[in-house]
């Protein structure tokens, strides 16, 4: 079985393997990092029903004693509730400081089960086993964990590492095609921001999955070895985000993260010229409508400037943005908030 590995040098080393048919690896992959301990899944009500057995029957087969815990799937998991719940049970099943979490599914799930294992017993150590794209090429790498409250997306975290990331991309086949499309979202941010090369590889469907999600994450693992904690270049990564998350919150979720991010480079993109950067808006636009995002947006100006001054970018009367440059080049621009509430005007009416 042939796979790829990519090593993370951060607080904590990991490596992160690619692949298809990995799942059926992960006991072995595992042995060594973590030896004799009991496991606790994390998954979610889509992928229990896919591959529940699967995991388990592994882990058993493997040697390992594990539990399993499922929540509902969708973004509104991610929340406190489900934060208590999932940590009373780890208390329950007597999980100690030498087991670990497994997180095995998207992106809700990686975020959920990283700050649950940073929290419990002040922090145990955990495996990303992400099932999604999005969650393969963007939140199952660098540790940033989180869950979101009334306030707004995010808001909620800590940066806590894994002890290893499993990309079996077999899992992928059974997503649908909105979800899937998603995960397009972030592999386009990826290429606009720090890779020509590969955005110019994307205006071509299908793309090789495991060749584009290895080089999204050698991009991201770049980022995050420079700026770990997120006080530089790692914003960057945030292309199309401060935006997207405004959109997410003023549709109460019901604006998927992958089309709020599409939506929100696109709004980014129509402002960067405003500000004397370049005007790609329009090449970014045909190639988001390719993917099949619709990169309208309902909301006006003033409705995306209040939802956004939560972002946790921004700094006082400031807030970071990413402007593109070029394509594969973008910058973090610090805008006051009233600059860019006009700038919002102008480009959205």
């Amino acid at each position: 079985m042939q796979y790829k590995t990519i090593n993370v040098s951060a607080s904590r080393c990991y490596d992160i393997h690619i692949g298809q048919g990995l799942l059926a690896k992960l006991g072995e992959f595992i042995r060594p990092l973590l030896g004799e301990c009991r496991l606790a899944v994390l998954t979610d009500s889509n992928v229990d029903t896919l591959y529940g057995s699967a995991i388990m029957d592994n882990l058993a087969g493997s040697g390992y004693d594990a539990c399993k815990y499922v929540i509902p799937a969708g973004e509104a998991s991610k929340c406190a509730d489900n934060l208590l719940a999932f940590l009373n049970f780890l208390a329950q099943e007597q999980i100690t400081r030498k087991d670990a979490v497994i997180a095995f599914g998207g992106g809700v799930v990686g975020d959920l089960g990283g700050l649950s294992a940073s929290l419990y017993l002040r922090g145990i150590k955990y495996v990303q086993v992400p099932t999604t794209l999005l969650a393969a090429v963007d939140s199952s790498v660098g540790g940033k964990t989180a869950i979101d409250i009334p306030a707004g997306k995010n808001l909620v975290g800590s940066f806590y590492q894994p002890t290893l990331v499993c990309c079996d991309t077999a899992l992928m086949d059974t997503l649908p095609k909105d979800i899937y499309r998603d995960g397009c979202a972030e592999v386009i941010k990826y290429g606009m921001i720090l890779d020509s090369a590969l955005y110019d590889k994307l205006q071509s469907l299908p793309f090789n999955r495991d060749e584009v999600v290895a080089r999204c994450v050698e991009i991201k693992r770049d980022v995050v070895q420079q700026d770990e904690f997120d006080n530089g270049v790692r914003g960057l990564l945030n292309f199309g985000h401060t935006f997207g998350h405004a959109i997410e919150k003023l549709s109460d979720f019901g604006v998927s993260h992958g089309e709020a991010v599409a939506k929100g480079m696109v709004i980014a993109s129509r402002i960067a010229p405003l500000c004397g950067l370049c005007d790609v808006a329009a090449e970014l636009s045909q190639l988001l409508e390719i993917y099949g995002f619709d990169i309208s947006c309902e909301y006006g100006a003033d409705e995306i400037f209040d939802a956004l001054l939560s972002d946790k970018k921004r700094r006082g009367g400031t807030i970071s943005v990413v402007l593109p440059r070029a394509i594969g080049d973008c910058a973090l621009v610090d805008v006051e908030l009233g600059e860019l509430h006009a700038l919002l005007v102008k480009v959205m009416g």
